[in-house]
């Protein structure tokens, strides 16, 4: 514990600095995940669905360890009530649950996605679980279908009518098997005054959760395994009114390759139709998004990678339904891109010997041979950076209300623009040693014809990185021309060690410092030119070493924003409430880490005789405090 205060004096001011670097939007950052209960900031804590929905006092072992955990959440999602802004829903991974029995059991208890309510327009939010997590004993519990002890890769969608639907993938089996089931499911809410009832309530009552796809339960992700999820429902009165929309990639363990699976669901999320595979022959894919556009047509958009297994490049392909997601058009190649994927070379070193793990079973495994992250122990990498995981990855909207340009979409995606450098060590973002700048790229597409406009680059900043990218486009906006679109993305100009040939966040030296903030970009005539702000009042240090035990950092996969008419909120993963620390681990005998402590985070441990470590005894000490925090974007 050496080093703590110091640590803690040293990240406040590094705060103080990074703050006021440059302004951000005029509202304060609020924070969804309220998981550090009795403190002043921190709200009433995590609050069943259940009492939410009912009035009807309803709590368990998981939510009173949420209450208090301060522990991680990541992957946040987000989205304003097409019927009413004054309600906004929010998601993430939510790691809360995880020391449910106490810390000296360890961490044996679920991950599952958040339920984040506001009903002020996202000036607050109540913290809850979506039902069906292992320990829910509450009357909605039997609702549930989800057939898994964890849960994550959230996304959100809202019909016309008041519901709101939960989408994710799934993975432990509740028994303890090494078995990963890889289901995906859709959880349901609803008015429960009906679609008629006061527009406040609407998305409050949970009513249920469908699998849409099962996983083939295979062991260690050997066998079929459904992740990277996205969902979308039509509302805008048309021939699809009130459909839902899903999709995600489809891996297979045993014998390689990726698909994506799209399925619809005509009867409100009760039941979807037999999944069908989109992608075709193409090799390697992930991260699909949907589209609807104002005639109802469905676009759905995904990234193809370089992986030699077929003649695909780097690039970004969509596929279209004119029958409300019944049947797809083969894949059109939509755009080429130099990708900005974070790599490295795996170099592991000893790790310590424990009684028992920091994370549950199976959470975080670390690369062999290429490393898609790097930190300590076994994590370790060859070049010694500490750095999360990032891809180039597209994100797509449509305007449901646009009939003027009924057949309009927009893409958004995280590539390189300009030169690559060599490194000079195992980093690159475009295979090992090699590396360029990251920026938001834009195309403006009509699915009609084809035609294109992009791509384009929304922020041309000539320092720091920008990163998972989210885009969304509003209703009819009286007084402007065009549509409305609203962009979310990391950005690192404030990194003060920012270099292409670095990692977000690395100083030359190793040493990490705060470096991300949130930025947000609109636009008022469809993307033909932007005006962009910091969103975060913050900037924050991404690289601290929460997962693997304690040795590797993850920031998740994603932002998010939703927007309507001119309302737009967005939400990103935080790290300003984290307490660093010492790693009593890393001594001369069992590896130094590179970063000299400065991605550490603050930890209680034990060495007995034999030179084993125990677990961390103080997970609520706030080594663990990763946040969801969200504001309105412009």
């Amino acid at each position: 514990m050496r080093f703590l205060l110091l640590g803690v004096l040293a990240a406040c001011a590094a705060v103080i600095f990074a703050g006021a670097i440059s302004a951000s939007t005029p509202a304060d950052d609020v924070r969804l995940t309220n998981d550090c209960h009795p403190d002043s900031d921190c709200g009433a804590g995590y609050v069943s669905v259940y009492t939410l929905a009912t009035g009807l006092p309803y709590t368990d072992q998981t939510l009173d360890e949420c209450t208090i955990s301060k522990g991680r959440q990541n992957e946040p999602a987000v989205a304003v009530d097409p019927r009413d802004t004054s309600v906004v829903l929010g998601s993430s991974n939510d790691y809360c649950g995880v020391y449910n029995r106490g810390a000296a059991a360890g961490a044996i208890g679920p991950i599952w996605l958040g339920y984040y309510r506001s009903q002020d327009s996202g000036q607050s939010f109540t913290s809850s679980l979506v039902p069906g997590y292992p320990d829910d004993q509450s009357p909605y519990a039997a609702l549930s279908k989800a057939r898994t002890a964890s849960a994550g890769d959230p996304v959100i969608a809202w019909d016309g009518e008041g519901r709101a639907f939960f989408g994710s993938e799934s993975s432990d089996d509740p028994a303890g098997t090494p078995k990963t089931f890889g289901d995906v499911w859709v959880a349901r809410f609803r008015n429960p005054e009906g679609t008629a009832g006061p527009t406040a309530r609407d998305g409050l009552e949970y009513y249920g959760t469908t699998i849409v796809a099962r996983g083939s339960s295979a062991p260690n992700l050997l066998g079929k395994f459904n992740d990277k999820t996205t969902i979308e429902a039509d509302h805008n009165g048309g021939r699809c009114d009130n459909n839902v929309y899903f999709a995600w990639s489809q891996f297979h363990g045993n014998r390689g390759g990726v698909g994506i699976e799209f399925s619809r669901s005509t009867n409100h999320g009760v039941t979807f139709s037999k999944s069908l595979k989109v992608s075709q022959t193409i090799s390697d894919v992930q991260f699909p998004d949907i589209a609807v556009t104002g005639n109802s047509n469905v676009y759905l958009v995904f990234r193809s990678f370089a992986s030699g297994r077929g003649p695909e490049k780097d690039s970004i392909y969509y596929v279209k339904s004119t029958n409300c997601g019944a049947t797809f058009t083969r894949p059109k190649l939509l755009q080429t891109f130099v990708p900005n994927d974070a790599v490295d070379e795996s170099a592991p070193e000893a790790a310590p010997r424990q009684t028992r793990p920091d994370d549950p079973a199976g959470k975080s495994e670390p690369d062999q041979g290429s490393a898609r992250d790097c930190g300590d122990f076994a994590d370790h990498c060859e070049s010694g950076y500490t750095f999360f995981r990032r891809d180039t990855q597209p994100r797509a909207t449509a305007d449901q209300f646009d009939t003027a340009n009924p057949d309009r979409f927009y893409v958004v995606y995280d590539a390189t623009k300009g030169a690559e450098v060599p490194t000079g060590t195992t980093y690159g973002t475009d295979g090992q040693g090699i590396a360029g700048q990251a920026a938001i790229f834009f195309l403006r597409v009509n699915g009609a014809t084809g035609a294109k406009v992009g791509p384009t680059v929304i922020d041309n900043e000539a320092i720091g990185h920008q990163v998972f990218p989210d885009i969304s486009a509003d209703n009819p906006n009286p007084g402007t021309q065009g549509r409305a679109l609203h962009v979310i993305w990391w950005d690192s100009r404030n990194d003060p060690c920012y270099a292409i040939t670095r990692p977000i966040g690395n100083c030359a030296t190793g040493v990490t410092k705060a470096s991300l903030d949130a930025f947000a970009a609109v636009s008022h005539n469809a993307g033909s030119s932007w005006s962009s702000d910091r969103v975060s009042d913050v900037t924050t240090n991404p690289n601290y070493e929460q997962f693997d035990n304690r040795a590797v950092p993850f920031a998740g996969d994603y932002l998010y924003v939703s927007s309507v008419n001119d309302f737009s909120y967005g939400v990103w993963t935080d790290w300003r409430n984290t307490v660093p620390g010492d790693d009593p681990r890393e001594t001369e005998d069992e590896g130094e880490d590179e970063d000299a402590g400065t991605a550490d985070v603050v930890q209680c441990r034990t060495q007995d005789a034999n030179g084993t470590w125990s677990g961390d005894t103080c997970p609520h000490a706030g080594g663990l405090d990763q946040n969801i925090y969200g504001d309105y974007t412009p």
